[in-house]
């Protein structure tokens, strides 16, 4: 197998881990990087209680997304993931993995996202 078939040494998997104090809880971040796309999950505690991916269609304006793993009633990790989509370009997996207990929270948690990827865009 040569360096074609398998990517450029600078497509490796990279991971990327953040935490931030919002409304009084302390919430992590964990980014995988993969070669068109990342991995995001969000949480406080070590869960996967959900999984939505999402990825640009050739067909309108706005990305695809699906929900994988989880409760079809929350569509926070599908919104979340489409828009992540709509910003990069690229193929977001999302799992979010905090209670819906504020509908500001999960804005504060997206708004961190946004800063995080504009202060390391090399790990998204």
């Amino acid at each position: 197998m040569n360096i074609s078939e398998i990517g450029a040494v600078g497509d490796a998997i990279t991971v990327h881990d953040f935490s931030e104090k919002i409304m009084e809880q302390t919430v992590h971040f964990h980014v995988i990087k993969l070669v068109g796309g990342f991995f995001l999950w969000v949480g406080s505690k070590p869960v996967l209680s959900n999984l939505a991916v999402s990825m640009q269609s050739t067909f309108g304006s706005m990305p695809l997304s699906t929900l994988v793993l989880g409760d079809p009633s929350d569509t926070t990790p599908n919104s979340l993931a489409q828009r992540l989509t709509k910003r990069t370009k690229k193929q977001v997996f999302v799992s979010y993995n905090l209670p819906m207990t504020d509908s500001n929270m999960s804005l504060m948690v997206e708004n961190r996202i946004k800063k995080e990827m504009e202060v390391h865009p090399d790990k998204f």
